[in-house]
């Protein structure tokens, strides 16, 4: 693959890929990470997904080694793979190409066609977890701060949603350091979400893809 799109947008951005290679070997020495399927990685210039795309598939491969005889569970833990992955991107159409190659990697594991309810619940959450956005600023690109969605599942086909302001995550880890003030503290005495969700199933996360977009199947 080309590692520039265009020389201006070096020059504007800094955009340079990184090489397919090196991105495995990177990702090799988290090895253990990628392939927790309930690990989370957030890529905060995430391009079109030359980093977040091999965790997605390292992600579903666990899945498929752990689940591939219990279709019930294959799919939502494939769901939950998803949602444990996110970015951040300056570029327009950088995040497009993301979120498209994420939903594409992710539609071909499970077989789905665009109709599918777990198709659509997918494009609901790389909405949600992948942003437009600044990570510097820490700024949506509309000026809002950057919000993200920690998932969890809880079983039974039903997740759980909270929200976080971004700035709030990245504290999280000096709190925990030791030595520090609140070390002795866990993280929810110290930090709440913005705002927490009922459980949701796969036919309601499809179902607010469905609103997100008007009502008009992607």
């Amino acid at each position: 693959m080309s590692l520039i799109k265009s020389k201006k947008r070096v020059a504007d951005h800094g955009e340079v890929f990184t090489p397919d290679w090196l991105v495995e070997n990177m990702l090799d020495l988290v090895k253990g990470e990628t392939e927790r399927i309930d690990s989370r990685f957030l890529e905060p210039a995430c391009g079109s997904g030359n980093f977040l795309v091999p965790v997605l598939k390292r992600k579903l491969a666990a899945v498929q080694q752990k689940f591939g005889g219990a279709e019930f569970e294959r799919q939502h833990y494939a769901v939950l793979a998803l949602m444990c992955t996110y970015g951040i991107e300056l570029l327009t159409d950088n995040i497009a190409e993301c979120r498209a190659n994420m939903l594409e990697v992710f539609a071909d594991y499970l077989d789905l066609a665009d109709t599918d309810e777990s198709f659509h619940a997918a494009s609901y959450v790389l909405s949600q977890n992948l942003v437009h956005g600044d990570a510097l600023t820490m700024l949506m690109h509309d000026g809002q701060p950057i919000t993200f969605a920690e998932w969890g599942y809880i079983g039974k086909g039903k997740f759980q949603r909270r929200d976080f302001r971004f700035e709030v995550l990245a504290q999280m880890s000096s709190f925990s350091q030791e030595g520090t003030l609140f070390a002795h503290l866990g993280k929810h005495e110290v930090f709440t979400p913005m705002m927490s969700y009922p459980s949701m199933t796969v036919r309601e996360l499809a179902a607010l893809s469905s609103v997100r977009n008007g009502g008009v199947a992607l």
